[in-house]
């Protein structure tokens, strides 16, 4: 039996090496390829930051309208998968139907057994491409609306939104959600990503590890901590409480508020500094920052009674709800966004494979333990 105590959640354990993303929690820094997250979401796009994220560099005018011409084509759900959309009860949630049709997909791709680095790659177009489009898709099934068919001439954010609303979506919105999954894109070994290179290596198919991570992502530990945050400001809203003493009564009673604090950052989330502005702007082009004012006062409020930072979910609820997306398709957006940096780490993985295989510190019955017979028990 090991001496070693071994840490809760594996926290503060190196698991891997990968080049894909680097965090420095004291700093507040996050970093796709070594390029900052603030400069990718002033000046990038999705498309050049997924580009970024599953070839290592930044590309070039004529690589970037490959690339996206190239996801654009990829927007096509086989028949049966419709089918198993419209299949399926309107009141299962989005993440469970995300996790099961995103499985069947496997079923329908030419390139399925094959785990080499370009049948991967091929793989990561029609994922990323079909994933926004299966939640799309099931939202529409579900509200008993016709399904729209994508435009290959949108990019992908403006496609979601087209596809999700049935109108082309402004340029404004459109920037707003490009920002947002930009942001959401990658964060090193999350539980996720992790879960998603743990299948990888057994050198199982990219469908399996996504599924997976799709999977870990459902659970409220991980996803879902901006829709517990909308689902306050609504709450809030319906009350017509004061934010601040709403918030002072769930201390007293000593519950969580949902978008504070981060296992790895220990100032400010830097993904949390845009979307504020974002929801704000957003506010202000609706000519309504009702969720953007709720959520301001309560950052400030438990800022400066709790000294905690408002976190990538805490802004995210106010500016997707502002562009008309309903709470249940949250977490579904995130896996939108997510498919770009798991499937940069499954390639990565597949790329240079190990099965993972850790130890587990045994804290159980002293060995040697004798057998006691039935008839003795």
């Amino acid at each position: 039996m090991s001496t070693a105590v071994a840490p809760k959640g594996l926290e503060g354990i190196v698991a891997t090496t990968s080049s894909i993303c680097f965090i420095d929690g004291d700093a507040g820094v996050l970093s796709y390829r070594g390029i900052d997250i603030h400069e990718l979401a002033q000046l990038s796009t999705f498309e050049e930051t997924t580009y970024l994220l599953w070839f290592g560099h930044l590309p070039t005018a004529t690589q970037l309208a490959d690339f996206s011409a190239e996801l654009a084509a990829a927007r096509h759900l086989h028949p049966k998968v419709i089918d198993l959309l419209r299949s399926i009860p309107v009141d299962a949630t989005p993440m469970q139907v995300l996790r099961t049709a995103t499985s069947l997909l496997s079923i329908y791709d030419a390139d399925e057994a094959d785990c080499s680095h370009d049948a991967n790659v091929r793989k990561a177009y029609r994922l990323t491409a079909q994933i926004a489009m299966i939640v799309a898709t099931f939202d529409r099934i579900r509200k008993g609306k016709a399904v729209v068919e994508p435009d290959h001439s949108l990019s992908h954010a403006a496609n979601f939104l087209w596809m999700l609303n049935g109108e082309k979506p402004s340029d404004t919105a459109t920037r707003a959600l490009d920002i947002a999954l930009i942001l959401h894109a990658d964060h090193e070994l999350n539980a996720s990503t992790f879960a998603a290179r743990v299948i990888a290596a057994t050198l199982a198919d990219i469908h399996s590890a996504i599924t997976g991570a799709i999977g870990a992502l459902k659970g409220p530990l991980h996803g879902g901590a901006n829709e517990a945050t909308m689902r306050l400001l609504y709450a809030i809203d319906a009350a017509g409480a004061d934010p601040v003493e709403y918030v002072k009564q769930m201390f007293a009673q000593k519950k969580k508020i949902s978008g504070f604090g981060h296992r790895v950052y220990h100032t400010e989330d830097p993904r949390a500094t845009h979307l504020r502005r974002m929801s704000e702007e957003l506010g202000k082009a609706a000519g309504n920052t009702k969720w953007f004012d709720l959520s301001r006062k309560i950052e400030i409020f438990v800022k400066a009674e709790k000294k905690l930072n408002a976190n990538v979910d805490f802004y995210s609820a106010s500016t997707y709800t502002t562009l008309g997306i309903d709470i249940d398709l949250f977490t579904p957006i995130f896996a939108v966004s997510r498919i770009s940096g798991w499937a940069a780490h499954v390639i990565e993985q597949h790329d240079d494979n190990r099965l993972i295989r850790p130890r587990a510190d045994y804290v159980g019955p002293t060995y040697p333990t004798p057998y006691t017979p039935l008839d003795r028990r």
